[in-house]
C-alpha cells in the first residue's frame, strides 16, 4: 500500500466520503468522515491533490484544506458525471471525482475568497427579494382583475393599483377585500424597502472597487452587473479569450455539428444564469436607448437590428459586451469609445 497522492472528496451536509489513491492509481483510502472531523482527518495526511465537486460550500472547504497544505481543485459536477461507474452513491461519486481530477484536459473552478462570496450573497438576496416582489405584484394584479380593475404593465401600473387599494372612497373594492389586499400591499412595500437597502450596499461596494468602476464604463453594464462580475470572476486570465467568457456565461450558440457540417442552434444557457440575465438586460437597455436617440453612430447594431428581431440582437450584443469586459479586465485597460461612436 503506497502513500496517498490524490483524493476525491464527496461533500455533503453531515457525512463526507473520501476516496484516495497512490501514485500508481491503487486505492489506499475508502472512508466516510463526519463533517466535524474532516479538518482533523486531513490534517493528519501528507499534502496531496484533493478534488471536490464545485458548489457554494465547496469554496469554504477548498480554502480550509488549502490552509492545511493540500492542493485543492474544484470540478464542475457535469464534468465528473462521465467518470461515474454504475450506480450513484457517495462512494462511487468520490471515486469518480478522484479519477476526474487527474485528467490533464480537465477544467477547474477557481476557489472564491470570502469577500467574493459575501458580495455574491448580496446579489442572491436581492434576486430572491425581486422575485418575491414580482410574485406579490402579480397577486395584486390578479385579485383586482377579478373585480374588473386592470392597470398598465410595469411598476407604474402596480403603483396605480396600490393607490386604489389605499383609497377607502373607491367603491369598486369592498372593505373585506381591501383588508386582504392591504396585507399584500404592506408586504410589497416592505420588500421594496429591503431591495433599496441592498442596492445601497451594492453601490457602496461598487464605489470602493476599482475593477467594478472600470467595468461600469462599458455601455450595458451598471453597478449591479459590475459588482456581480467582480465577485463571480476572481481571475480574468482563467479564460483564454472573451469568447470563452461568453461561452461560460451561456451566450454562444449550441453546436450539433457532424460530418463537416456546422449546425448552430439557440444559445447554450450554460454557466451563470444570473450573469446572463444581467448582460441581456443591459443589452436591451442599450438597444432601447439606441432606438430612441437613433443608431446612426452604431453601424454594427443598426445592421443587426435591420435583419434580426430585437431579442436576438440583444443576445448578440450581450455576447459582445461580455467579450469587451474580458478584454478590458484581462489587459488592465479602461473602456475606449469606438471611433464610429466618437465621430
Amino acid at each position: 500500500m503506497g502513500e496517498v497522492s490524490t483524493i476525491g472528496l464527496d461533500i455533503a451536509k453531515s457525512v463526507f466520503q473520501v476516496h484516495g489513491v497512490d501514485v500508481a492509481g491503487v486505492v489506499v483510502i475508502r472512508k466516510r468522515v463526519s463533517r466535524a472531523r474532516v479538518l482533523e482527518y486531513f490534517g493528519k495526511l501528507s499534502p496531496c491533490l484533493v478534488g471536490i465537486e464545485a458548489c457554494p460550500s465547496a469554496h469554504h472547504w477548498g480554502r480550509e484544506l488549502q490552509a492545511l497544505g493540500h492542493t485543492v481543485r474544484l470540478i464542475p459536477p457535469s464534468y465528473v458525471k462521465a467518470y461515474l461507474k454504475r450506480s450513484k452513491n457517495d462512494a462511487n461519486d468520490a471515486a469518480a471525482i478522484c479519477e476526474a481530477v487527474t485528467r490533464p484536459s480537465m477544467r477547474f473552478v477557481p476557489i472564491k475568497t470570502r469577500e467574493q462570496q459575501s458580495a455574491l450573497m448580496l446579489h442572491r438576496t436581492r434576486q430572491l427579494l425581486v422575485r418575491q416582489r414580482t410574485m406579490l405584484s402579480n397577486a395584486l394584479r390578479g385579485h383586482l382583475a377579478e373585480l374588473g380593475i386592470v392597470s398598465a404593465k410595469g411598476r407604474n401600473g402596480t403603483a396605480e393599483l396600490l393607490r386604489i387599494i389605499a383609497d377607502d372612497r373607491d367603491s369598486r373594492v369592498s372593505a373585506a377585500v381591501r383588508g386582504i389586499l392591504n396585507v399584500l400591499a404592506r408586504q410589497y412595500g416592505a420588500i421594496g424597502a429591503e431591495i433599496a437597502s441592498i442596492d445601497k450596499s451594492i453601490m457602496a461596494l461598487h464605489r470602493g472597487c476599482e475593477a467594478s468602476r472600470r467595468l461600469a464604463e462599458i455601455p450595458g453594464i451598471g453597478p449591479v452587473g459590475a459588482t456581480a462580475l467582480v465577485a463571480e470572476i476572481g481571475d480574468w486570465n482563467t479564460f483564454s479569450s472573451g469568447r470563452s467568457l461568453a461561452a461560460w456565461i451561456g451566450l454562444v450558440p449550441k453546436q450539433h455539428s457532424t460530418g463537416g457540417k456546422e449546425r448552430l442552434g439557440s444559445i447554450t444557457k450554460r454557466g451563470d444564469r444570473y450573469l446572463r440575465s444581467l448582460f441581456t438586460a443591459g443589452a436591451l437597455a442599450v438597444i432601447r436607448y439606441a432606438k430612441i436617440h437613433g443608431t446612426k453612430h452604431r453601424p454594427w447594431l443598426t445592421a443587426l437590428l435591420a435583419r434580426r428581431p430585437t431579442k436576438v440582437a440583444a443576445i448578440a450584443l450581450a455576447n459582445k459586451i461580455a467579450r469587451m469586459a474580458w478584454a478590458m479586465m484581462a489587459k488592465g485597460e479602461h473602456y475606449r469609445e469606438p471611433a464610429a461612436l466618437a465621430a
